[in-house]
């Protein structure tokens, strides 16, 4: 009689149980990584991970803990000192409020749609600034290199600036403050005040000497500053705590570094149209000088100004965006930051005009008491005719409007021996037609407005703890990316990279904590940045729109997106952007041959800036900056084209990217199926035929850029997959 069949099944099944057990007791203990080897094949749902869906495992990549988070993060990064005190001077300088106009259209045409494709191609591919470009095209690597370059370069003297302004935070605490009056200085017969200080003023005086106690010249060390010395250290040690753990830890910080500022601002604005002049101020900055549109340097300066704001080529956008999920609307992030940015950049405008309009108005009351004093005096010894005055004009409480009235009559009737009598006009507009930007703004001119404003060391340390939080927004940015492409790439631990390089970077920063330190930020300002960004920027627009494909990246962003991006970005990225930025090279590099090479020395005997030109050694430093910031570009592009590396037997596994999944390389592949057990060599495993590989090395030779579109895992290729579709990012 038949066995039952359910019984057969299950004596099969003990046979089958027995058997893997005698298998298993043969086995050596040689054999253990053979146990634990994963098998990469095709059916591995489970552990293959879809990155589209915002899967984490991907090499365990942190995410934002809130779109709120990452939002303030980019604000953060793009709003920066830039906007409080260089955006105030080119307005003022370039036809105030018709300045808005050449911004404006020049945000929509290069701003935007480069701040999208950072945001795009960080978010697709996951990766920092190194890891995007070497995906997109191996022979173009050096752009991420470059970006992290220079970023550093950066770092080392905005992180100076920072010190500089904790410094001022930590002397902001006592009343009156430090730089309210001239110091006095006393002899044996007699007390005075300080002589360079009464041929400048009191704050720039205190600026220069005490905060910096500048050398006269670049050549001049001085040795270090110890004050800043510890300023500089305290900032590190800032930056550090803040970014060790990543976007873990710098993004809660991002909570206060990025609103706090704008609470500041706004009260300063409240605080300044209480203030007499203030509407003058702001009056002047938005009267429109049409006529001054049509000058290019103009536009040069507003494209420039554009480009630095949202922070284009540091590599910090893509190191930010890189912790998204894969479907994050990124276009609706583009817009809304720079925006977010230009807003940012008039209020602070607002802000800083409203206070130099006070500042102005009360230099003019004192220029109206003085003049009006030397009217008096030529009216008693008789070089002026009592008739010339108006009977109604008191000059014990002369108006600035009643001065003006006497000047212009006196000009008049004297005009030919007017010169001689030393009088001035006291015109408000003039005081508010000098132009000043950067640490003359902050630390000279807003300092002084400041020592008269009601509660002033109040208000003091509010701006310094404001300037504090704007550069460390930057800081972080900037610092993020360095750190993610290194990490991405070499898999070092991000703790101890941070560490790393926020002590080589003090180490370095200590050249501008000399007596002679600020000369260097002004060099380092004026040539580490400005070309080799320029630079990287274009070759991100080459790389996206000529080299991957425009088309295709159009489709990746449908894909990733939902919806279809506008066309305007498609021919602003193919055609217009690179068109305008390769004239904003052009305009730079010949705005730069023009200027001659130099910088202002501060000259203690005149009280009074003076230009040097660079000497020998510092035009070699000023040419090596930008040579090094942009030299990886070709080094990366020369050894992938010429294959002086073989990547293939690096350490390090790769990664290859597929639509939905990553797939990590294990190191020292063949081209037989063997090699797809972890663990061990050809000729140690069994050759189990799987029916079809993964990976399938190249025939012919081991070109290192014939992945398809630039992925990772150089020197393999993807074998087909039906079903699995590939997109190209």
């Amino acid at each position: 009689m038949p066995k039952n069949s359910k019984v057969v099944k299950r004596e099969l099944d003990d046979e089958v149980i027995e058997s893997v057990k005698d298998l298993l007791s043969n086995e050596d203990s040689s054999d253990d990584a053979f146990k634990k080897s994963e098998l990469m094949v095709d059916d591995q749902e489970e552990k293959d991970v879809d990155v589209e869906e915002g899967s984490d495992v991907e090499d365990e990549r942190p995410a934002w803990n809130s779109k709120l988070q990452y939002i303030l993060a980019q604000v953060g990064f793009s709003v920066g000192l830039g906007n409080v005190w260089r955006f105030p001077y080119l307005c003022q300088k370039n036809g105030g409020g018709a300045y808005l106009v050449p911004y404006l259209i020049l945000l929509l045409i290069i701003g935007i749609p480069l701040f999208f494709l950072e945001l795009a191609v960080g978010q697709r591919i996951r990766r920092g600034s190194i890891g995007v470009w070497n995906y997109i095209s191996p022979k173009l690597g050096g752009i991420g290199f470059a970006s992290c370059v220079v970023c550093f370069f950066v770092a080392l003297y905005y992180n100076v600036i920072i010190g500089w302004s904790l410094f001022y935070f930590s002397q902001s605490f006592q009343h009156p403050l430090p730089w309210d009056q001239c110091p006095l200085v006393k002899n044996t017969s007699h007390t005075f005040v300080e002589p360079e200080c009464e041929k400048s003023s009191a704050t720039t005086y205190y600026w220069y000497r005490e905060a910096l106690n500048i050398s006269s010249s670049l050549s001049e060390s001085g040795g270090l500053n110890w004050k800043m010395t510890i300023c500089l250290l305290a900032a590190w040690v800032m930056v550090c705590l803040a970014m060790i753990k990543g976007i873990q830890s710098s993004g809660k910080i991002m909570y206060f570094s990025s609103l706090f500022p704008y609470v500041v601002l706004l009260c300063f604005l409240i605080r300044g149209l209480l203030l007499n002049g203030s509407v003058d101020g702001i009056r002047h900055m938005f009267t429109p000088k049409l006529e001054i549109m049509l000058e290019p340097k103009v536009w040069r300066e507003a494209a420039t100004q554009v480009f630095f704001a949202l922070g284009l080529g540091f590599g910090g956008v893509i190191a930010f965006s890189s912790y998204n999920k894969r479907d994050n609307n990124c276009h609706f992030d583009a817009v809304l930051v720079s925006f977010i940015n230009f807003f940012t950049s008039v209020l602070a405008t607002l802000v800083v005009f409203a206070v130099l309009g006070f500042k102005a108005n009360i230099i003019n009351e004192k220029c109206v008491i003085q003049n009006s004093e030397k009217i008096l005096k030529l009216l008693k010894i008789g070089n002026l005719s009592q008739d010339m005055i108006p009977h109604h004009i008191n000059f014990s409480s002369i108006t600035a409007e009643d001065y003006n009235l006497v000047y212009d009559i006196i000009q008049k009737v004297k005009e030919e021996e007017f010169d001689s009598l030393g009088l001035k006009s006291c015109q408000i507009e003039d005081e508010l037609n000098k132009a000043v930007q950067g640490t003359g703004l902050a630390f000279i001119a807003f300092t002084e407005a400041m020592t008269h404003f009601p509660a002033s060391p109040f208000w003091s340390v509010m701006f310094f703890l404001m300037l504090v939080n704007l550069g460390l927004g930057s800081m972080f940015g900037t610092i993020e990316g360095i750190i993610t492409p290194i990490v991405d790439t070499f898999k070092v631990r991000k703790e101890i990279l941070t560490v790393i390089c926020c002590l080589v970077a003090f180490f370095i920063g200590l050249i501008f904590v000399q007596r002679s330190g600020n000369y260097f930020v002004t060099m380092f300002d004026d040539y580490s940045a400005t070309l080799p960004l320029l630079i990287v920027v274009i070759l991100e627009n080459i790389a996206v729109t000529r080299i991957y494909g425009i088309d295709k990246f159009m489709e990746d962003l449908k894909d990733m997106l939902g919806f279809s991006p506008s066309q305007y970005y498609y021919y602003m990225w193919k055609y217009v952007s690179p068109l305008v930025l390769l004239c904003l090279l052009v305009a730079s590099i010949v705005q730069m041959g023009l200027s001659p090479p130099g910088y202002n020395a501060w000259i203690e005997d005149t009280a009074t800036e003076e230009f040097h030109s660079y000497p020998t050694w510092g035009m070699i430093v000023c040419i090596s900056l930008m040579v090094l910031a942009i030299l990886p570009v070709p080094i990366v592009f020369m050894v992938r084209r010429c294959n002086l590396i073989d990547d293939s037997s690096g350490s390090l596994a790769s990664v290859s990217y597929k639509r939905g999944r990553i797939i990590k390389e294990p190191v020292n592949l063949e081209g037989d199926n063997t090699s797809l057990i972890h663990g061990k060599s050809p000729s140690e495993v069994p050759s189990p035929n799987f029916g079809k590989n993964i990976y399938r090395k190249q025939t012919g030779s081991p070109t290192l850029d014939t992945a398809p579109n630039g992925r990772y895992g150089i020197g393999y290729l993807m074998a087909d997959m039906p079903d699995m579709p590939e997109s190209d990012l």
